[in-house]
């Protein structure tokens, strides 16, 4: 989808009820310029921060349900939080960019945002989060339950072994076994081996 500039009102109709007036709230604040971008496939969402007279910029994909997007504008609006308080001080991931971003999913949360399943995946990123929004598997697999439309996509732990599948882009690869936490998958071109998550969302190819 393209890039949208839009009146704030309309941020109402990518997030889930109830939580508008509060994401609001910060923007306002923090006179955040906030655009909803096209799907991009290595990143979520992303915050500069304000200089040379230019307000906060946060970017968020168009094309995420309600909940992850909000969690990855919540993500965001951490980032934001923690160099409003630190500056470059401080790692852009570290204990004080979890923190502040635990503590915005918890005020979500006790107001009701978040359905029991979010909140049960969610729970321990309040403890630990991710450094890419909605990066945890467990909660990639939850949230997947929230979209609009069935995909024909399927993730790649659905896929059995052996068999083929395409990436965006139209490379092909056959699914191997599972390495720790990866899947070793073979690139049928080239021969090379690569892995992937196993939450990787991946179209079945028919041999």
């Amino acid at each position: 989808m393209p890039i949208q500039e839009a009146p704030l009102q309309a941020l109402n109709d990518f997030l889930p009820p109830g939580s508008f007036e509060m994401v609001k709230k910060y923007l306002r604040e923090h006179k955040v310029h906030l655009t909803i971008t096209r799907a991009r496939i290595s990143v979520l969402g992303d915050y500069r921060n304000a200089m040379d007279g230019k307000n906060h910029r946060i970017t968020v994909n168009g094309n995420l349900n309600p909940y992850a997007f909000l969690i990855t504008l919540l993500h965001e609006l951490a980032h934001l939080l923690n160099f409003m308080a630190f500056g470059n001080r401080v790692q852009p991931h570290g204990k004080e960019w979890k923190s502040c971003l635990a503590r915005l999913l918890v005020d979500f949360n006790r107001a009701g945002i978040f359905p029991p399943d979010i909140y049960q995946a969610l729970s321990q990123s309040f403890r630990d989060p991710a450094a890419s929004s909605c990066a945890d598997d467990n909660l990639i697999r939850v949230l997947r339950n929230y979209d609009a439309a069935a995909k024909r996509s399927l993730l790649l732990e659905q896929l059995a072994n052996g068999n083929l599948f395409t990436i965006p882009g139209g490379r092909i690869f056959r699914k191997g076994e599972r390495i720790r936490k990866r899947f070793q998958c073979v690139e049928v071109k080239t021969g090379r081996l690569y892995l992937f998550s196993p939450v990787y969302e991946v179209m079945p190819v028919v041999a």
